[in-house]
C-alpha cells in the first residue's frame, strides 16, 4: 500500500503554511504576462545590461569588463517540505540554479526570510538558514547576509550573484532547428511535494524528493564554456511544457518531444493514478494547452507538474551529441534525451506518445 512506511510527522508542519508549495506558488503565466505588460516598456538603454527583463531568461547579466559579466538573480517561495533544514536546502539549490542556467559561476548569496515569529519559533527559522548555508558551502560560496521581515507566511530564498564571460552567456532563446533536447533531472517533484502535503508520501519517496531538489545544477557552469550548447534554462514552476515553450518562442521554433522518453522519478505515476498532484498543474495546462498538440488525458501532469529546483533543459548541437554524452558521463551527470527543436509549426510543441 502506498500509505505504508510514511515518514514521522514533525511537531510543526511547515507545509500547512503554504497554499502552493515551492515553485508551485508562482503567479500564473497569464497573470504574470498581464502584470509585466501593464507595468511599462521594457526598453533597455544601458548597453552593459546584456540580459535584462525584455526576455524570459533565468537571471540578469551586467558586463563590467571585457572578460567579466555579473549575474544576479532572486528566488524565494513558501515551504515545499515540513523539515526546516530541508526547506532551506531546497530553496538555496533552487536559487543557485538560475546562475548555473546562464552558464555562470555563483560567487556569493544573500538570504531572504519572511517568518511569522509569533506563531513559528525562531529556532525553526534558524534551521532553514542552516540548510541554506549547507548548500552554499557545497557550491563553494558564502551566504554573506540578507534581509528578514516578520510576516504572516514563512518564505525563504536567496539572491545570488555570479560571474560569466560575456561571450559565454547561455540564454534560453538560442536553440536552432535540429537541436536535440536534453534534461538533467527527472520530473515529478510537484507530485511528490503534494503527496507530502497530503501526508501520503512514503519515507522512500520523501528521500527521492530531497535528493532531487537538493542536487545542484553545477554542470551548467561547465556547459557555459561550450558553444555546442546553444540554449539552456532550468525547469521550475511552469513545468517542462511551460519552459520548453519559452525556449521555442524565444528562438522562433517549435519542438517535438517523446512522452515515453520523459524521465520520471520512480513511484510518481502511482500518486498520479490516485489524482495526487498540484492544483497548479491545471493552471499550467490552461496556459499552454492551446500551443500544444498530442497530449492525451492525464499525460498533462507529467508535462505541467510544477518543478522546484528542477533540472536544466538544454538545446544541443546534433552533430556534437556524442561529445556531449561523453562530457556528461565524465562529469557523472545524468542526462536524458527527450526530443528535438524544429522549424516553426502550427503548434509550438507536439507530444508523441
Amino acid at each position: 500500500m502506498l500509505e505504508m512506511n510514511l515518514p514521522p510527522k514533525p511537531p510543526t508542519r511547515l507545509t500547512e503554511w503554504s497554499e502552493g508549495s515551492g515553485c508551485g506558488c508562482k503567479i500564473a503565466p497569464a497573470i504574470l504576462d498581464q502584470i509585466l505588460s501593464s507595468s511599462g516598456s521594457f526598453t533597455q538603454t544601458d548597453p552593459n545590461l546584456l540580459v535584462g527583463n525584455s526576455g524570459k531568461d533565468d537571471a540578469a547579466v551586467y558586463q563590467v569588463s571585457e572578460e567579466i559579466a555579473v549575474i544576479n538573480t532572486v528566488d524565494f517561495f513558501t515551504p515545499i517540505v515540513d523539515d526546516p533544514f530541508d526547506f532551506g536546502r531546497i530553496a538555496a539549490a533552487n536559487a543557485l540554479s538560475d546562475v548555473y542556467a546562464m552558464g555562470g559561476k555563483p560567487i556569493f548569496a544573500n538570504a531572504i526570510l519572511s517568518w511569522p515569529v509569533e506563531k513559528l519559533s525562531p529556532e525553526l527559522a534558524a534551521k532553514v538558514m542552516e540548510g541554506a548555508k549547507s548548500i552554499c558551502k557545497a557550491a563553494g560560496i558564502e551566504l554573506a547576509g540578507g534581509h528578514s521581515i516578520a510576516a504572516k507566511d514563512p518564505i525563504f530564498g536567496l539572491s545570488v550573484s555570479g560571474v560569466v564571460h560575456p561571450k559565454k552567456i547561455k540564454l534560453n532563446k538560442g536553440a536552432k532547428s535540429g537541436d536535440l533536447i536534453f534534461l538533467t533531472k527527472e520530473l515529478g517533484v510537484g507530485v511528490l511535494a503534494t503527496a507530502l502535503k497530503r501526508q501520503k508520501i512514503t519515507t522512500e519517496d520523501y528521500s527521492k524528493l530531497i535528493d532531487t531538489t537538493c542536487a545542484l545544477n553545477s554542470i551548467g557552469e561547465v556547459l557555459g564554456n561550450h558553444e555546442e550548447i546553444h540554449a539552456m534554462t532550468d525547469v521550475t514552476g511552469f513545468g517542462l511544457l511551460g519552459h520548453l515553450i519559452e525556449m521555442c518562442e524565444g528562438a522562433g521554433l517549435s519542438a517535438t518531444i517523446e512522452l515515453p522518453k520523459l524521465p520520471m522519478i520512480s513511484g510518481v505515476q502511482e500518486y498520479i493514478n490516485q489524482f495526487i498532484f498540484p492544483d497548479n498543474t491545471y493552471r499550467n495546462w490552461n496556459a499552454y494547452s492551446a500551443k500544444t498538440k498530442g497530449v492525451v488525458g492525464m499525460d498533462l501532469v507529467k508535462l505541467c507538474d510544477p518543478q522546484t529546483s528542477g533540472g536544466l533543459m538544454l538545446a544541443v548541437d546534433p552533430e556534437q551529441v556524442e561529445w556531449f554524452k561523453e562530457t556528461m558521463e565524465k562529469a557523472n551527470q545524468s542526462v536524458w534525451e527527450i526530443g528535438r527543436f524544429n522549424d516553426r509549426m502550427e503548434h509550438i510543441v507536439e507530444v508523441l506518445t
